[in-house]
């Protein structure tokens, strides 16, 4: 059967080799592109780099706990995360499922099992990159054609303006980080010193889209880090 998810890209991050051995035989063979990280803050470098489509996590990393990894991810991402462990308790399961991962799979485990998992996860980002008009109050996003209304009035924003303002809402709530727009807007190849081109567009942005772009209420500073979209739903 052919697997709609070939290609996706998957980071494994986990401390024992044979696991990810074991993984990334078994999900180069279903056509996934895999990556690897045997630490946490390898594994937060390597997510914030290689851009995954989903991550598998082991809870018990031997320089941070892959709880704080997972936190620490979800401050600017919403990439799916599977985390994969030994720990059997409910409490484990409960904390690391309200800390943002989207399921918990128990070692030793299926490979059958697992790669459902994944599936299911890749479909629901699938599912949800795919809706075509998002809406935030008087707020309208219509990303098969690439326009935006505010109060019913078609907005003009230049290309650079919209790929902005749709990076942030297809994340609203969540801080992006300003070497995460930089990479998803000019591509690769930027500088940090790039950044000051970032400000200069987000104060456009608010110009257009904020009654008081001194008091932002849609796309607000996080100070040391990046951007947050909120809706005023």
């Amino acid at each position: 059967m052919t697997n709609p998810d070939n290609g996706a890209r998957i980071l494994i991050i986990d401390d024992e080799p044979q696991i990810r051995k074991l993984l990334k035989v078994t999900l180069q063979a279903h056509r996934f592109d895999i990556f690897e990280a045997s630490a946490g803050e390898e594994g937060i470098l390597q997510a914030s780099v290689s851009h995954p489509d989903l991550i598998v996590l082991d809870l018990g990393l031997p320089d941070i706990s892959g709880m704080d990894v997972l936190l620490r991810i979800r401050e600017w991402s919403s990439v799916p995360v599977i985390v994969l462990t030994a720990k059997e308790r409910e409490e484990d399961k409960i904390a690391a499922l309200d800390s943002g991962a989207d399921d918990y799979v128990t070692k030793p485990f299926g490979m059958g099992e697992l790669l459902a998992r994944i599936r299911v996860a890749l479909r629901h980002v699938a599912k949800s990159a795919n809706e075509p008009v998002l809406e935030f109050g008087e707020l309208k996003i219509d990303l098969a054609h690439r326009s935006v209304e505010l109060h019913g009035e078609r907005l003009k924003l230049t290309p650079t303006e919209y790929d902005l303002l749709k990076v942030l809402a297809l994340s609203a709530g969540k801080v992006i980080t300003q070497r995460q727009l930089l990479q998803q807007v000019w591509g690769g190849h930027h500088h940090e010193s790039d950044s000051h081109y970032l400000r200069v567009y987000i104060g456009h942005l608010r110009k257009k889209l904020e009654e008081d772009p001194t008091r932002p209420k849609f796309i607000v500073t996080e100070p040391g880090i990046g951007y947050r979209f909120l809706s005023r739903d």
